[in-house]
């Protein structure tokens, strides 16, 4: 199917379904084009919804960030945001790089440190910690983000108890979000770096970090700013180490050609989806790439004309950035069997396809949205081409199992035992919200490494 085809000639309860190509990977083509037959056996094999993961592509994205940060003369450690997906292989991958870790539970940080990361390089993150993470994360010298005072009184007793110092980042709230449920209000911030420095034993004050929803490179940048000020106000204060800016994540990724999806938000309306679905809110699927919201970020203006890295660099200040998503960019697919197909074109305009697995496995559903990048379709028999207008629904028995709610304009006509593959799925959409809800068994993740030219393609299960 080709980006320029956008508008399908077909007309589904007075609409047209609307095309929204997926873009691809080259690694990612090739391996569908050249291994349709292995991908078929492995789904058979091992169970429908089945999470392919590639290591390779995520390696690539990681040299891509640091690249970015590189180009613009600034100072960047990266932690990949563990919460964006469980799978091993990627910790396995972060460790070879040097690449940190960002964790906010026990067992992200226990299988971070048995995938190889080392301590120093790992950010732990949330909110109000347990006591039990807090002393993990002393014992291997862990960067903690202290979220409220009670928390940095906390950690300073377990420092105490291990006889060792914490490293810390004082999580701060942005003037554009103040009302946060995250971080220190500025009084807080103010009485904190007292603290740290009456507990200069046990606390070593690294930084300021913050929380900010949203892509917006400008908010982020001058919500950097402030932290580089909270910095420089710490070190007139006797804390002399004060020199990270944690910039978080919420590096965009790119899905699909912005001029495709700028031309679907145009013509997009509830009649597009089943039941008339009609969801207020999409991630800017078509908008900037990561490495694009880097440069955009670290090129920002502040205090009347200096860019933001050139200020950082020029009072010594290193960045900390946390990419989840935009590592995965396009590091894995997810897979499922069509089940049934309920043809439902005759009354309703278009059919259910319903496919073995639940819409847990695409995770969009928990941000109250749909994922938008059309399904692939891998037909299991050939059919002649034939607009076929569906939605995709799960199998379990709650009517707001919609793998799809958009009605998906298929090449042709799907049948039972036919996959469909959603492409660009790592980041998020795998497992944040998937369950063994009927008692399914959780889906399984198979690790592909294509390798080098010549070198035969290499499979296995994640975690073994």
């Amino acid at each position: 199917m080709l980006i320029s085809r956008q508008v399908l000639e077909c007309t589904v309860a007075g609409v047209r379904p609307f095309a929204l190509t997926p873009l691809r990977h080259p690694m990612v083509s090739g391996l569908l084009a050249d291994h349709r037959v292995l991908l078929a056996d492995l789904l058979d094999g091992l169970g429908s919804p089945l999470h392919v993961v590639l290591p390779e592509i995520f390696e690539e994205n990681v040299v891509g960030v640091r690249q970015a940060f590189a180009e613009a003369d600034a100072v960047a450690d990266v932690l990949f945001a563990k919460k964006a997906n469980k799978a091993g292989c990627y910790i396995t991958s972060a460790a070879a790089l040097g690449v940190g870790v960002d964790v906010a539970s026990t067992p992200e940080l226990v299988k971070s440190l048995a995938g190889g990361v080392p301590g120093h390089p790992i950010g732990v993150s949330g909110p109000e910690k347990d006591d039990a993470l807090h002393a993990l994360a002393v014992q291997h010298g862990c960067l903690v983000a202290v979220d409220s005072i009670s928390e940095l009184r906390r950690l300073a007793a377990t420092a105490r108890l291990a006889r060792r110092q914490a490293t810390v980042l004082l999580r701060s709230r942005t003037v554009s979000q103040p009302g946060s449920r995250f971080g220190l209000s500025a009084a807080e911030r103010e009485a904190a770096v007292g603290l740290c420095a009456e507990l200069a034993d046990r606390i070593s004050l690294r930084g300021f970090a913050f929380h900010l929803n949203g892509y917006s490179t400008a908010d982020r940048a001058t919500a950097a700013n402030e932290m580089i000020e909270h910095c420089l106000d710490a070190r007139r204060r006797g804390s002399l180490s004060a020199e990270l800016v944690d910039i978080g994540g919420g590096l965009p990724v790119r899905y699909v050609e912005p001029r495709l999806w700028d031309e679907f938000l145009r013509q997009n309306k509830a009649a597009h989806y089943h039941a008339a679905k009609d969801f207020k809110d999409f991630y800017p699927y078509g908008g900037q790439s990561a490495v694009q919201a880097v440069r955009a970020i670290m090129a920002y203006l502040v205090d009347g004309g200096e860019s933001l890295a050139a200020k950082a660099g020029r009072h010594g200040i290193r960045f900390v950035v946390e990419p989840g998503r935009a590592l995965l960019d396009q590091a894995g697919f997810t897979m499922y069997r069509v089940q049934q197909v309920e043809d439902r074109r005759d009354t309703d305009g278009y059919a259910i396809v319903t496919v073995t697995g639940s819409s847990f496995s695409l995770s969009e559903q928990w941000f109250n949205s749909d994922y938008l990048p059309d399904p692939l379709l891998m037909s299991a028999q050939p059919v002649a081409d034939e607009v076929f207008p569906a939605c995709v629904a799960g199998s379990t028995c709650l009517e707001s199992d919609l793998v799809t709610w958009r009605k998906i304009g298929f090449p042709r006509p799907v049948r039972r035992g036919d996959h469909l593959v959603y492409l660009n799925t790592a980041g998020y959409q795998m497992d944040s919200n998937e369950s063994p809800f009927h008692d399914a068994a959780l889906p399984l993740k198979v690790v592909i490494r294509l390798g080098d030219e010549g070198v035969p393609l290499r499979w296995r299960l994640d975690g073994i």
